[in-house]
């Protein structure tokens, strides 16, 4: 059955989809959530690297996408978990499976350029000096 959206048509909303799972807190949350229901705290340590203010950003977006779902316990202190939701559940085994590919070819990407960065936009399109 042909899809009513375009993910080439750049105003297409599944664009903007495709962006938020492209990103890398995404992946990573949503990888970590895959492991099971985690509490902010929990995250924030399995993550390494993601602040408390982008994991919050990154779990809002994620709840508004319908890939997260929020359960707030009324305690004191106050308990908040988060787990994957249908759609998050169908996307995991391929955020997995971009996880494990990243992992399993780091050390290929390393010893053919040297690092893992992404080229800076001139050494991707070329200096416009450097051709004849």
């Amino acid at each position: 059955m042909p899809s009513a959206y375009d993910i080439y048509d750049p105003d297409c909303p599944s664009r903007q989809l495709l962006t938020l799972i492209a990103q890398r807190w995404s992946v990573l949350v949503l990888h970590a959530l895959d492991e099971g229901v985690s509490r902010p705290a929990d995250l924030g340590r399995r993550i390494g690297g993601i602040s408390q203010k982008m994991l919050t950003q990154t779990l809002r977006d994620l709840i508004r996408a319908g890939l997260v779902d929020r359960t707030p316990y009324p305690e004191v202190p106050p308990r908040v978990e988060y787990t994957l939701t249908d759609a998050g559940r169908e996307i995991a085994p391929l955020l997995a499976a971009i996880c494990d590919w990243a992992e399993k070819h780091t050390a290929t990407a390393i010893s053919v350029a040297g690092t893992v960065e992404p080229p800076r936009r001139r050494e991707v399109l070329g200096s416009p000096y450097d051709h004849p």
